[in-house]
C-alpha cells in the first residue's frame, strides 16, 4: 500500500492545480502595474523612472508611449484574427476526426453495448467497446480544447506583455527582463496546471461511468493525448509559415536588398513578421508541449492500468504521474522566484546565466522532489506489464526513471545551448565562415546540425537503456514525464524569446533609441537560445512519449514480438524512416512558396509608394498580413493530412505489424534530423546577431551591420528560418501523434486491419 493515502491524492493534485493557476494569475497582475501610456501611471511611478539611474531620452515621452500602444494593437489584432480563423478549421477537423474516432472503435465489436471478457484482467467483466468509442472521443475532444487554450492564452499574454518590455527596457535591461519572463512564467503555469486539472477531471468523471474497469477507463482516456497532439500538429504547421513567410520576406528585401534595420516601419512585412512570432513560437510551441505532457501521462496511465496498480484498484499508486506533475507546479514556482525575486540582471552579460540557472535549480530541486513521491505515492514493491510478462519493481526503481528521464532534458538543453548560443565556439565558427561568402556559412551551419545530435542521441539512449531495464514500458513513459515535469519553468523560458524578439520591434518601430534597442537585442539574443532550448526539449520528451506510447500500442494490438527481418515490418520500417523528410519537404516548400509572395510584395510597395524610402508615408502592413495568414491555413493542411491518414491507411490496409514498423522508422529517424534542423536554424540566426552585436573584436571584424559578411550571414539566417521554426519543431510533433494516434485506433487495427494481405 502506497503511504499516501486516497483521499489525500485527491486533494493534492487539484490543490497544485490551483496553485499554478493563482501564481499565473499573480504574475500576470504584476506585469500588468507596468502601465503602457506614462499619463496613466501615479506620481510615484513616475518618481521612480526619474530616480533611475539609466534615464533615457524619451523616457517621459508621451509619443513613445503612443507609438508602442498602437504597435501592441496591431500586433494583438493580427494575432487574435488569425487564430480564430485557424481555430474555426480545427473546429470542423474536430468533429470530423472525432466522428471518425467514434465510428471506427465503436465498429470493433459491431456496436454491441453488451459488457465483454476484460483483455488484461483475465476472468472480470469489463464496458461495452462502444462505451470505450463514446469516452475517446470526448476525451479527444477535451484534449483538443484544452490545446486550443493553451496556446490561444499564450498568444494573448505575449502581445500584452511586448510593448511593456519596450517601455521598461527605458529603465534598464533588469527592468525588461523581468517583465518578459514574469509574462512567459504566465503562460509556463497556466498550461502546466490547466493539463494537469482537465485531465485530473475527466479521469474522475469517467471513473462514474466505469467504475471498477480501470482498463477501459485509462484506455479511453488515451484520447485526451491524441486531441492535445493533434491541434498542436497544426498550431505548429500553420504558425510556423506564417511567422517564417513574413520573416524571410522582411529581411530578404529590407535588410539584404534595402540595406534597412531589422523591424524598421517603412518594411511593409513588419507588423506581419511580429505577429508571426506570437502565432508560431508562442501559440504554436504552447500546444505542442501541451501535447507532450498529456500524451507521456497518457501513455504511463494505460500502462499503469494493465500493472498491479489497476488490476487491484490502487489509485494513488495509478496517480504516480499526475503527483510527479503536481510537484513539478511547485517546484517551478520556487525555480521562478530565483528569476524574478532573489537574483537581480544588472548587466546584459548576466541574462543568459540567469536563464540557464532556471534549468538547473528546476532540475535539483525536482529531483528532491520526485524522491518525495515515488516514496510516498508508491507501495515499496509491485509488478508493471512488460509484454505479456510481470516484471518486479521496487519503488526507488521509478524514482531513478524520473530522474534519469529529467537530467537528460537537462543535458540535452545544455548541449542545444552550447551549440546555438554566440558565447560558445560552433556558433562563432559559422559566424567566420561568413567572411567567404553565404555558401560557407551554409556549409558550416549544415556541419553543425548533424554534429550537435550526438550527445542529445546519447543521453536519449542511456535514458531509454535504464529505464526500461528498471521498468519496462511504464520506466520510459515516467522517463519522459520527468523530463516533462519541469515544463512551467521550460515554457517560461521558452516565451521569454518571442516576447523579447517582440520588444525589439516595437523599440525600432517606435522610433526609440539606438541604447534601448541594444537592450532588447541583448534580451532577443538570449532568447533565441533558450527557444533552442525549449526545442531541444520538445523533442527529446517526444522521442521518449512516442516510444512509451509505441510500448502500449504493441501491448494493446497483441503484438509479441516486433521482427524486422519479416517484410510486413522491414517495409513499414522503411517507409515510416521516410516520412520526417516527406513531411520536412512539404513545410519547407510551403515557407518558400509563402516567403515568396511576401518578397514580392515588399519590393512591389519599395518601388510603387512613393515617399516610402523617406518614412513620408506608411507602408500597407494589412496586405502582408494577409499574405501570411493564407499561405498558412492554406498549406497548413496537406503535412497535417500526411500526419493524421498515415496511421489509419496503414494500420487498416497493411496490418498491426506494418504500423508497428513505421512507427519505429519515423521515430528513428524524425529525432535526428529534427535535432539537426532545430540547430542549424538556431546556430545561423545567432551567427548573425553575433555579427550586428559587435560585442568582441573578432566580431567587430566581421561588421558592421551592411557589410557584406552581416548579408551573408543573413542569408544563412533566412535559410534557418523554416528549419527551426518550421519543419524541426512539427516533426516531434509527427513522430509522438502517429503513436498516439496508433494507441487509440489499436483495438480497430487488431480486429479488422491488414485487409490487402489478406488478399495477397
Amino acid at each position: 500500500m502506497s503511504a499516501l493515502s486516497e483521499g489525500l491524492t485527491q486533494i493534492v493534485i487539484p490543490l497544485a492545480s490551483l496553485v499554478g493557476i493563482g501564481f499565473a494569475l499573480l504574475q500576470w497582475f504584476l506585469v500588468s502595474r507596468v502601465k503602457l501610456l506614462s499619463q496613466d501611471s501615479s506620481n510615484g511611478y513616475k518618481q521612480k523612472l526619474i530616480e533611475s539611474d539609466e534615464e533615457e531620452e524619451g523616457i517621459n515621452n508621451l509619443e513613445i508611449s503612443i507609438k508602442c500602444t498602437e504597435i501592441q494593437h496591431a500586433i494583438s489584432v493580427g494575432a487574435t484574427s488569425f487564430l480564430f480563423t485557424e481555430y474555426k478549421y480545427l473546429g470542423i477537423f474536430m468533429c470530423v476526426f472525432g466522428a471518425i474516432i467514434f465510428l471506427f472503435l465503436g465498429s470493433v465489436k459491431g456496436f454491441s453495448t453488451k459488457s465483454e471478457p476484460c483483455t488484461y484482467s483475465q476472468g472480470n467483466t469489463c464496458k461495452p467497446a462502444l462505451a470505450n468509442a463514446f469516452f475517446s472521443t470526448i476525451a479527444f475532444l477535451l484534449g483538443a480544447l484544452t490545446s486550443v487554450l493553451s496556446g490561444y492564452l499564450g498568444m494573448k499574454i505575449a502581445t500584452y506583455a511586448n510593448a511593456r518590455t519596450t517601455l521598461e527596457a527605458r529603465k534598464g535591461v533588469g527592468k525588461a527582463f523581468i517583465t518578459a519572463f514574469r509574462s512567459g512564467a504566465v503562460m509556463g503555469f497556466l498550461l502546466a496546471a490547466n493539463g494537469l486539472l482537465v485531465l485530473y477531471l475527466s479521469i474522475n468523471l469517467f471513473k462514474l461511468y466505469y467504475g471498477d474497469d480501470w482498463e477501459g477507463l485509462y484506455e479511453s482516456i488515451t484520447g485526451y493525448g491524441l486531441g492535445g497532439s493533434s491541434m498542436a500538429l497544426f498550431g505548429r504547421v500553420g504558425g510556423g509559415i506564417y511567422t517564417k513567410a513574413a520573416d524571410v520576406g522582411a529581411d530578404l528585401v529590407g535588410k539584404v536588398e534595402r540595406n534597412i534595420p531589422e523591424d524598421d516601419p517603412r518594411n511593409p512585412a513588419v507588423i506581419a513578421d511580429n505577429v508571426g512570432d506570437n502565432v508560431g513560437d508562442i501559440a504554436g510551441m504552447g500546444s505542442d508541449l501541451f501535447g507532450s505532457y498529456a500524451e507521456s501521462s497518457c501513455a504511463a496511465l494505460f500502462v499503469a492500468s494493465i500493472s498491479s496498480f489497476g488490476i487491484s484498484h490502487e489509485f494513488t499508486a495509478m496517480s504516480y504521474p499526475l503527483l510527479i506533475s503536481s510537484m513539478g507546479i511547485v517546484v517551478c514556482l520556487i525555480t521562478t522566484l530565483f528569476a524574478t525575486d532573489l537574483f537581480e540582471i544588472k548587466k546584459v552579460s548576466d541574462i543568459e546565466p540567469s536563464l540557464k540557472r532556471q534549468l538547473l535549480i528546476s532540475t535539483v530541486l525536482m529531483t528532491a522532489g520526485i524522491a518525495v513521491v515515488s516514496f510516498f505515492a508508491l507501495p515499496s514493491e509491485f509488478t508493471l506489464f512488460n509484454f505479456g510478462t510481470e516484471k518486479e519493481v521496487k519503488n526507488w526503481h521509478l524514482f531513478f526513471c524520473v530522474a534519469i528521464g529529467l537530467w537528460a532534458g537537462l543535458i540535452i538543453g545544455y548541449t542545444t545551448e552550447y551549440y546555438t548560443s554566440n558565447a560558445y565556439s560552433p556558433v562563432q565558427d559559422v559566424a567566420d565562415a561568413c567572411r567567404t561568402g553565404a555558401a560557407t556559412n551554409v556549409i558550416f551551419g549544415l556541419a553543425l546540425g548533424y554534429k550537435s545530435v550526438i550527445i542529445p542521441i546519447f543521453a536519449i539512449a542511456i535514458a531509454i537503456y535504464v529505464s526500461f531495464s528498471l521498468a519496462a514500458m511504464y520506466g520510459i513513459a515516467v522517463a519522459a514525464l520527468g523530463m516533462l515535469s519541469t515544463i512551467a519553468t521550460g515554457l517560461a523560458i521558452d516565451a521569454y524569446g518571442p516576447i523579447s524578439d517582440n520588444a525589439g520591434g516595437i523599440a525600432e518601430m517606435a522610433g526609440m533609441s539606438h541604447k534601448i534597442r541594444e537592450r532588447t537585442d541583448a534580451l532577443d539574443a538570449a532568447g533565441n537560445t533558450t527557444a533552442a532550448i525549449g526545442k531541444g526539449f520538445a523533442i527529446g520528451s517526444a522521442a521518449l512519449v512516442s516510444l512509451a506510447l509505441f510500448g502500449a500500442y504493441v501491448s494493446r494490438a497483441g503484438i509479441k514480438t516486433v521482427d524486422v527481418l519479416t517484410p510486413k515490418a522491414f517495409i513499414g520500417l522503411i517507409v515510416g524512416a521516410m516520412l520526417p523528410y516527406w513531411f520536412s519537404a512539404m513545410t519547407m516548400k510551403s515557407v518558400g512558396s509563402a516567403a515568396l509572395k511576401m518578397v514580392e510584395e515588399v519590393r512591389r510597395q519599395f518601388n510603387t509608394i512613393p515617399g516610402l524610402m523617406e518614412g513620408r508615408v506608411k507602408p500597407d502592413y494589412a496586405n502582408c498580413v494577409k499574405i501570411s495568414t493564407d499561405a498558412s491555413l492554406r498549406e497548413m493542411i496537406p503535412p497535417g493530412a500526411l500526419v493524421m491518414l498515415t496511421p489509419l491507411i496503414v494500420g487498416t490496409l497493411f496490418g498491426v505489424e506494418t504500423l508497428a514498423g513505421v512507427l519505429a522508422g519515423a521515430l528513428v529517424s524524425g529525432v535526428q534530423v529534427a535535432i539537426s534542423a532545430s540547430n542549424t536554424g538556431g546556430a545561423w540566426d545567432n551567427a548573425k546577431k553575433y555579427i550586428e552585436a559587435g560585442v568582441s573584436e573578432h566580431a567587430k571584424s566581421l561588421g558592421p551591420k551592411g557589410s557584406e559578411c552581416h548579408k551573408a550571414a543573413v542569408i544563412g539566417d533566412t535559410i534557418g528560418d523554416p528549419l527551426k521554426d518550421t519543419s524541426g519543431p512539427s516533426l516531434n510533433i509527427l513522430i509522438k501523434l502517429m503513436a498516439v494516434e496508433s494507441l487509440v485506433f489499436a483495438p480497430f487495427f487488431a480486429a479488422h486491419g491488414g485487409f490487402l494481405f489478406k488478399f495477397i
